[in-house]
């Protein structure tokens, strides 16, 4: 007796390390599932991710190991229909398995209030020697002073139905596709025209709401060049699903020599699927009954990507 209950004692601290290393090595996948960490707050949230990963895949195997464990070795033999024994309850488990859930959630609500102050409304202010994932030292590594300097570059994000508008004050040049410098800390005046928006780039892992009548100032830092999507994470109305725009990240050099060309460029109205579908549908002979808000007018820029 005394020999299994030592076998049962060792057969646990097994199964608890192997599911413990299992969880952490199914955690460090969470990052390959995620899209490029482009901005230097991404890790913030990529790191919580996989810390969520870990925890719930622990809790997973966990479970299942324990389901299939007593499936396998307590068993009922062949035949036996008998009644199973009675057990009453046990204060000291009961008070484990509702402690053990309650600590859980505070784990993870503290750490989660800590990644969304350090994210904040104005990006977080200590991020210190960041990781590029092309495995290159990033130029954001700054201290916390430098992280609340000034930012290097202010643009306006005007959202409405349903288009993105981007002015650039530097040139008082205006485009419908969102051009930032890479290691710049950049400052977003977001503005709704209508309704409730959401600003929204994956591969920065940033969403902002954008509340009508109001001015919300957003910051960050692009780390990674390359060519993105912001898209509207609240439904906006009808044509929501075509309020999408390219992010495009390049050099600081790249980026002025962008702007310098572009405000050379006579103002135009860009192309707005909104409002081509709009007048596709208005132009159909029969009707559907269903109404719909008309779109705003295709915004006059400069450049439209």
């Amino acid at each position: 007796m005394k020999l299994q209950k030592i076998l049962n004692i060792l057969t646990l601290i097994t199964g608890a390390i192997a599911i413990s290393i299992t969880s952490i090595w199914i955690g460090k996948q969470s990052y390959s599932w995620l899209p490029p960490q482009a901005a230097a707050e991404s890790h913030l949230i990529d790191d919580l991710i996989s810390f969520l990963v870990t925890l719930g895949a622990f809790i997973f195997l966990g479970v299942t190991s324990t389901i299939v464990y007593s499936v396998i070795f307590h068993r009922a033999k062949k035949n036996d229909l008998s009644d199973g024994p009675h057990i009453e309850g046990n204060v000291a488990l009961e008070v484990v398995w509702t402690a053990i859930p309650i600590m859980l959630v505070l784990w993870i609500a503290g750490y989660s209030s800590q990644v969304y102050e350090q994210m904040g409304i104005q990006g977080p202010s200590q991020l210190v020697h960041l990781h590029n994932p092309m495995g290159m030292e990033s130029a954001y590594a700054a201290s916390k002073d430098e992280a609340m300097a000034e930012p290097v570059e202010k643009i306006d994000v005007i959202a409405k139905q349903w288009a993105w508008v981007f002015h650039y004050p530097e040139k008082n040049v205006t485009s419908t596709e969102l051009h930032l410098p890479s290691d710049r800390r950049v400052r977003l005046a977001l503005q709704s025209e209508d309704v409730l928006h959401g600003f929204y780039i994956p591969a920065f892992r940033l969403k902002q709401d954008i509340i009508p009548s109001h001015t919300i100032d957003f910051e960050f830092t692009p780390i990674r060049q390359g060519e993105y999507r912001l898209t509207d994470s609240q439904y906006s109305g009808t044509y929501f699903a075509t309020m999408q725009a390219n992010v495009v990240v390049e050099s600081p050099e790249d980026y002025h020599r962008w702007l310098a060309k572009v405000a050379t460029h006579k103002p135009f109205f860009a192309k707005n699927q909104a409002v081509n579908e709009y007048a596709e549908t208005a132009s159909e002979p029969v009707k559907n009954g269903w109404d719909t808000v008309v779109p705003a007018a295709p915004p006059l820029v400069n450049y439209s990507g």
